[in-house]
């Protein structure tokens, strides 16, 4: 029997198809399974975080939704540590908490940076979404089962509809801007804005494939809030670790990941 050590190194990317947002799924709870401490306590501490949001502003609607707003931006700029798991398992190394804690030791600048443009664009969501509805709702909305009342159950099509249409037009250009640029910052030195233009890059060349994997991290990372925040322990990570192999697949070609 061969003494030599298991290698977790990855084959070479699959064509991106209409699938690979389930192969992504997949890959990533493997790298979760195979290294759950990590993963887990992040998920545990975002977990931790979102129940305190919830608890101080339970009763104010604008808060309680700039609040979570700003959180589900900014979690994937907080799961960075796992993108590196998932970056050392990929080459057959193992990687740690302490491996993680020693990437935010580093004081990236860019990541600061980045996640500050982020938490930016989530306070412009909010403030435009108070607009919107404070302008058209026929009822004033200052707590949350006011918005559940008055804008969510109301018979009539148009308020409710317009906001998430409002919202998914804001949403977009975020995803766009970030769902590569985040592991791209931690596999590269790249500047900010070279990463974000690569994003965009990926993006633009598989719209639907995107939209499709948009759409699966919206749903679960809902799931994962409406089972009380305790879903979020494992779907956090999860997602994390399959954020990697997207970017993996969709910027194999990119030039920038030789720059490290």
């Amino acid at each position: 029997m061969s003494n030599r050590p298991v290698s977790f190194v990855n084959p070479e990317p699959e064509p991106v198809s209409l699938m690979s947002p389930l192969r992504w799924l997949a890959l990533g709870w493997a790298d979760l399974r195979r290294n759950p401490g990590p993963g887990l306590l992040h998920g545990l501490l975002l977990a931790a975080f979102g129940w305190l949001l919830l608890w101080l502003a339970r009763d104010q609607f604008w808060l309680l939704a700039g609040a979570f707003s700003g959180f589900l931006i900014v979690a994937p700029i907080l799961a960075t540590g796992l993108y590196h798991i998932s970056r050392e398992q990929a080459a057959g190394r193992t990687a740690d908490l302490g491996a993680v804690i020693a990437l935010w030791r580093s004081g990236d600048g860019r990541l600061v940076r980045f996640g500050l443009l982020l938490g930016l664009a989530g306070t412009g969501w909010v403030l435009t979404s108070a607009g919107l509805i404070t302008l058209m709702s026929a009822e004033p909305i200052e707590k949350p089962v006011d918005f559940l009342r008055s804008v969510v159950l109301e018979p009539e099509l148009g308020l409710f509809e317009v906001w998430l249409l409002m919202g998914a037009l804001l949403a977009a250009p975020i995803f766009a801007s970030s769902v590569m640029a985040i592991p791209m910052l931690v596999d590269t030195k790249v500047p900010v804005s070279t990463a974000v233009g690569e994003s965009w890059r990926a993006v633009a060349s598989e719209p639907v494939v995107m939209t499709l994997w948009a759409l699966l991290l919206a749903v679960l990372s809902a799931i994962g809030m409406l089972t009380a925040m305790l879903g979020l322990i494992v779907i956090i990570p999860w997602l994390a670790h399959a954020s990697w192999h997207a970017y993996q697949d969709m910027t194999v070609r990119s030039p920038y990941k030789l720059t490290r």
